[in-house]
């Protein structure tokens, strides 16, 4: 039969591509590509959503909560005391040292002179670590923490490092940490995210842009990205129904939303419209779940006076850390909090004791409430930035607008909690905190072991996509096992 409209001509190429084949051209790609279809989709553990069969052992850890300080954290300021420095002062790095080590624009031509740390360290608790002056409160929990001063990264500029640190490459586009956490445990609570990201109100706007990807799904389905919560007093907008609207109503509504959705499915299996179909469940569920979590009226003065004067404005570093751990106590299994404007390319001794500030007392405040909630033995806590600061001035190191430019070579990252060895210092670097001397931990080892003390193989957690199965540590990685209790 001879079709001469158009019209019907396209109507029946759309059928046999679509409803009568039950791909979409994209699925059939995908399908020719050893892809995983709808029809091949894993087995979820009903009571999480989780993966069946994650955890692969027993867990040390049942949740996260990443403290990332974006912008590049001073070790030499904070953590990685080299009290030799000051005879080095405004004398060449010596080559022996920087060994020709790459360097940003900003400081690759002028001449590397040695600044000291523009601060003091004490000896914190039994087990003695180093902890700046500018950190008394995190000083103060020291004998919970397991310091990692060796860590090193590929990357020299923000947004390569960040994303390297959260996915595993440096190129957007894969799951972030977390997105891969909530895809394969997902969460035991089924009313709020697997996936919750909080980023600190600040009080100027930062120079330094926090991309979405950094908690984006890459090419995993997009229920697993982090929802960010916004920093303001209402966190998600849109809670209520909107007015004359009642509550049976727009459950009818949404159950025959999902019908359609689901006859879409059928036509289709794009994976995408189930994401959808459960995103408004979600949604749904967190008008009520939401509103309670982030009603902090409950919350006693001694809190509040725990974390610090910040804690009762919404948005704060310190609020959010509040909200972190009520997140925690509500079984959310992946916690993102993000603090940016640790970039210290000048005014060093001005802004970096700003950001210390901003999350020394709230942080140690929540290492101390979890603990005294019986929440901090399985709750990893995670602190860190993307890379750490050069020991070379930049500008006039002598003067107090001097900054440090980007360092990946060596910098200092800590764990608390679930399954670490607390009161230790794992790795160091040498005298001018330039390179690693002991114990490197690159940053697939970092994740490898916070998918270790979540229960998880990190090299059995795996999607395959475009032909090839992908892991949060591509394919590399190791156990850091000095850091495990």
């Amino acid at each position: 039969m001879q079709i001469s409209e158009p019209s019907l001509l396209s109507s029946t190429r759309r059928y046999f591509l679509g409803r009568a084949s039950g791909l979409t051209l994209g699925a059939m790609a995908l399908a020719g590509m050893d892809s995983p279809t709808a029809d091949a989709a894993p087995t979820r553990n009903s009571a999480t959503g989780g993966l069946l069969g994650l955890p692969h052992f027993a867990p040390q850890a049942k949740r996260v909560i990443f403290l990332t300080q974006s912008g590049g954290p001073s070790q030499i300021e904070l953590y990685d005391e080299k009290p030799d420095l000051g005879q080095w002062a405004g004398r060449e790095l010596p080559e022996s040292v920087r060994q020709g080590q790459r360097l940003t624009l900003m400081t690759a031509q002028q001449q590397q002179l040695v600044m000291p740390s523009k601060t003091k360290f004490r000896r914190c608790g039994e087990s003695g670590a180093t902890v700046s002056e500018w950190l008394p409160h995190i000083g103060s929990v020291a004998d919970d923490i397991c310091f990692i001063k060796s860590m090193f990264t590929e990357h020299i500029n923000h947004a390569p490092a960040m994303t390297f640190l959260l996915t595993g490459h440096q190129i957007p586009g894969r799951p972030s940490v977390g997105a891969w956490v909530s895809y394969g445990l997902g969460s035991f609570n089924r009313n709020l995210p697997d996936f919750v990201v909080l980023v600190s109100r600040m009080e100027r706007p930062s120079d330094q842009p926090l991309y979405d990807y950094y908690w984006g799904s890459g090419f995993l389905p997009t229920r697993y990205q982090g929802v960010k919560f916004r920093n303001a007093e209402s966190p998600v907008l849109y809670l209520n129904d909107p007015e004359g609207l009642p509550r049976h109503l727009r459950r009818s509504m949404l159950d025959t939303l999902a019908t359609l959705n689901r006859q879409k499915f059928d036509a289709t299996g794009d994976p995408e419209i189930t994401t959808r179909i459960q995103q408004y469940e979600m949604a749904y569920r967190m008008q009520t779940s939401v509103p309670e979590l982030t009603d902090l009226s409950g919350e006693s003065n001694e809190t509040f006076d725990l974390y610090g004067p910040e804690s009762r404005k919404p948005g704060t570093y310190a609020a959010n850390c509040i909200l972190a751990r009520r997140l925690a106590e509500r079984g959310v299994r992946f916690i993102q909090l993000f603090h940016p404007d640790w970039d210290h390319h000048r005014q060093l001794t001005a802004w970096c004791p700003a950001r210390c500030r901003d999350t020394d007392q709230p942080t140690a405040a929540l290492i101390q409430d979890l603990k005294r909630r019986g929440l901090l033995d399985d709750t990893l806590v995670v602190w860190g930035g993307e890379f750490g600061r050069g020991v070379a001035g930049q500008g006039d190191w002598k003067t107090p607008q001097a900054g440090r430019d980007h360092h990946p070579r060596c910098f200092t990252m800590w764990l608390a909690g679930g399954g670490v060895r607390s009161g230790t210092t794992y790795g160091a670097t040498d005298d001018f905190s330039y390179n690693v001397a002991e114990n490197g931990v690159p940053v697939h080892d970092l994740n490898a072991t916070i998918m270790h003390l979540l229960g998880v193989r990190h090299d059995g957690l795996t999607f395959r996509f475009q032909g090839r199965d992908y892991r949060l540590t591509d394919i590399h990685g190791h156990v850091v096992d000095g850091v495990l209790a």
